[in-house]
């Protein structure tokens, strides 16, 4: 077992694991961790023991807690990502590119300087990187994300009337299909099936599991049986009130509790 930090970075809901250093760090902690593209600002959000096999072995470590300096820092980082930003909209526009451009975030040490934007198209930005780089005399990454990316950016309000979840306490996205609609017996409509995004519901996961374990106890719909003598075929469940319905030879439709016993 490894006793790690789980770590979140500005305008991130992803967590990242560091080794603790042998520092005496607690939640809500601002700390300066090592990683693959340099120093970098984040808060603590967990302490955590996690078996070694569920790691990526050697871990980055926690550098230090942030100090008064580090935090007015990353504070100016933060008013530069925006001055970045309009600056990479203004350039890309004058290069007549079709870019979206949604963050812009300098590394803690400043030695590099990340855009995420989205486009219907591979852009070709290699000219927009050097205009960039001759500005800001640093490293430059464009990096071209998802539609579902860009919503967990940008935040909003889902079908439900909350915040995305991808938006507030999602840390990765999950693989959602059509089947999860179907397997929760929602209507396969776009309109009620699809987020923001324009992608399937991240929320179809949250349930999915607990359906097909209830539906173990349920006939198959489609299939057949024999009540009261009578050859009758499954056509409808319902969980909730523990029942399904039948459809009987003279297309009459019967409800049948799931404790009852069949003949």
């Amino acid at each position: 077992m490894n006793t790690v930090a789980a770590v979140k970075f500005i305008n991130s809901n992803r967590l990242y694991y560091f080794d603790l250093n042998n520092l005496t760090i607690e939640k809500k902690d601002k700390v300066i961790v090592e990683t693959e593209k340099g120093l970098q600002f984040g808060e603590v959000y967990s302490i955590l023991e996690i078996p070694d096999d569920k790691l990526v072995l050697p871990l980055k470590k926690v550098i230090r807690i942030a100090t008064k300096e580090d935090i007015k820092q990353e504070k100016k980082n933060e008013e530069d990502d925006k001055k970045a930003l309009n600056e990479a909209i203004k350039n890309a526009e004058k290069l007549n590119l079709k870019m979206n451009f949604i963050s812009a975030s300098f590394t803690f040490d400043r030695k590099e300087l990340i855009f995420n934007f989205i486009a219907d198209d591979r852009i070709d930005f290699r000219e927009l990187a050097k205009k960039l780089a001759s500005i800001y005399k640093t490293r430059i990454e464009l990096r071209q994300i998802g539609i579902r990316d860009k919503a967990k950016e940008v935040g909003g309000l889902g079908p439900c009337g909350r915040f995305l979840c991808c938006s507030t306490f999602l840390t990765d996205f999950s693989s959602v299909s059509i089947n999860m609609a179907k397997n929760q017996y929602i209507a396969l409509n776009p309109t009620k099936i699809n987020g923001v995004c324009g992608r399937l519901l991240c929320c179809f996961n949250y349930e999915d599991e607990q359906y097909t374990e209830m539906k173990k106890e349920y006939p198959p719909i489609g299939s057949y049986l024999t009540i009261s003598g009578e050859k009758c075929k499954v056509v409808n469940h319902n969980l909730f009130k523990r029942t399904y319905t039948v459809e009987k030879s003279n297309k009459i439709l019967e409800e049948i509790g799931l404790d009852e016993s069949t003949k």
